[in-house]
């Protein structure tokens, strides 16, 4: 995660600098820190903000489950947690996901490959905030030109 989508997760929380420092647990000034790009974003930080941003999706809002987009085949759904869970649209955020034909523990390693799959994908467009996404680039210009 970077200081840009930091901050525009932090926006679409509608929780000042403050409030984003104290529903994450952190100081205000590593949140300061993030946005300026001084520091670089914890994975703990970056899971949880990606979390309650996911919370806020209404449920008609969310792309389909995991293994129906991906078309995991049945031995392999009964070994993943996102199935078990019946959490298909958060797989993202669950470590134990077999992505690839294989298990999924760290999350430094799992985003690396959910930044690239179109289940992540889909939640972060839906929010402005995927990379290549032109609504991204247009937010971020917004809040430069209100700095």
């Amino acid at each position: 995660m970077n200081a840009t989508e930091f901050q525009l997760i932090r926006q679409e929380l509608l929780k000042t600098q403050k409030q984003m420092s104290e529903l994450l647990g952190i100081s205000l000034k590593a949140v300061q820190s993030f946005e300026q790009g001084w520091r670089i974003i914890p994975p703990y930080v970056e899971r949880q903000a990606l979390f309650l941003l996911s919370l806020k999706m209404e449920t008609q809002e969310r792309s389909g489950s995991c293994w129906e987009i991906r078309r995991c085949p049945p031995d392999v759904r009964e070994i993943c947690p996102a199935w078990e869970f019946k959490s298909g649209h958060l797989c993202w955020f669950i470590n134990g996901t077999v992505c690839q034909g294989k298990p999924r523990g760290r999350w430094s390693e799992k985003m690396v490959l959910c930044r690239k799959c179109e289940v992540f994908v889909s939640f972060m467009k839906h929010w402005g905030l995927y990379p290549m996404h032109r609504g991204a680039q247009r937010r971020k210009k917004k809040i430069d030109n209100k700095s």
